[in-house]
């Protein structure tokens, strides 16, 4: 932990650090490839949605010693449609949760009645409960209004707070999350439920934490930033991403921790099929939350700076007083540290991320023994 410590300390000060940023188009390869590979699997096997969305009945078994596979058999025996069929519990306390879509009220009594004897349990012990698709119909509606909302507030604040460019680049990963996490929907078949979308709607807000704190620290660091000659504002975006990477794997560890209990412990070993609505959607999210504040974001924000007028010639005289160092054979590897940008002389060192070198003192207690002065 201590030597974790001491990496996040460097990465702070510019002493060591990785190209982020110059290695963004590996990271856009990568993502525009798991992108459409979510898109493919929602386009093929599409979402598996919950009874609260399509309308029919759920009817829930005491103990019972039928496996899941048999259970699924007799109910869609009894109904004639497809059931989803979930076990609670494990061993011989294990009960059955049955769903079955499309069937009304005169169907699900007949379900009933006949699950109990298939299953031989009392009839007065499968409960039963319908579910209107009006119901989950509205649910999708307040759930798609809901997140268009908070996307439509989300880009006007950060356009308010830093600028267009980071409120674009922020919108374009939080499009990068949601469809990665509802393309994992798709490709692993888990039931889409009400708390699916609280879920989804909760790693949202997540995501955005990791790229402000980014985008708050290279605006800092951005300041009168074509006053100096040193570093360039992809230079400065490296720095923003390395000093705050340490911070940013710590929260989503920490974070992830406790969801995967739930969905692997508690969903997965335990039997507790209903945490798998929840909790994949979190751990998912937090995921590409995480993976997209530091690849995705911060490089997409720096693409579209270099763009303009200011930067451009910015980097020209960046490069050009890089080279004319190159030539005089000064030092080429001075990295971006924790100094304002209008306190840096303009003939300062280029900034690439490496170790700092500090110069040597020239005569410093020449012909002392003690180094003082007398």
């Amino acid at each position: 932990m201590s030597k974790l410590g001491n990496l996040g300390a460097r990465l702070h000060r510019g002493e060591v650090g990785y190209d982020f940023v110059g290695n963004r188009k590996i990271w856009y390869g990568l993502s525009i490839l798991i992108t459409i590979t979510a898109i493919v699997g929602l386009a093929v096997r599409g979402l598996n949605m919950g009874i609260e969305f399509q309308g029919g009945a759920v009817f829930n078994t005491p103990k019972t010693s039928v496996s899941v596979s048999q259970a699924q058999e007799y109910a869609e025996e009894a109904s004639g449609h497809d059931a989803i069929v979930q076990q609670l519990g494990k061993g011989d306390d294990a009960k059955l949760r049955i769903q079955i879509a499309g069937i009304d009220t005169k169907q699900a009594d007949k379900v009933s009645a006949e699950l109990a004897e298939k299953l031989d349990v009392a009839e007065k012990d499968v409960t039963g409960e319908l579910v209107g698709p009006s119901w989950g119909e509205q649910i999708a509606n307040k759930a798609w209004q809901g997140l268009g909302i908070f996307l439509v507030l989300v880009v006007i604040y950060l356009a308010i707070a830093f600028e267009w460019r980071m409120a674009l680049a922020a919108f374009v990963a939080l499009i990068h999350d949601i469809t990665i996490t509802v393309g994992i929907y798709a490709l692993v078949g888990f039931e889409v439920t009400p708390g699916t979308v609280i879920g989804l709607l909760t790693i949202l807000g997540y995501s955005l934490y990791d790229t402000v704190v980014v985008f708050d620290s290279l605006k800092e660091q951005t300041k009168d930033i074509t006053k100096q000659t040193r570093w360039t504002y992809s230079d400065i975006a490296n720095r923003s991403i390395n000093s705050t990477l340490v911070r940013s794997i710590n929260t989503t560890v920490v974070a992830l921790l406790p969801v995967a209990g739930l969905l692997f412990i508690g969903g997965g070993f335990l039997g507790a099929g209903m945490l798998n609505d929840i909790s994949l959607s979190l751990f998912v999210g937090l995921a590409a939350g995480a993976y997209s504040s530091i690849f995705i974001a911060t490089p997409l924000v720096a693409d579209l700076k270099e763009r303009e007028p200011q930067m451009k010639a910015l980097r020209k005289r960046v490069l050009a007083k890089r080279a004319q160092a190159a030539t005089q054979g000064e030092s080429q590897d001075a990295p971006v540290g924790d100094e304002s940008l209008a306190d840096e002389p303009e003939d300062a060192a280029p900034a690439v991320v490496g170790p700092r070198n500090q110069p040597s003192s020239r005569g410093r207690g020449r012909g002392r023994p003690s180094g003082k002065r007398r």
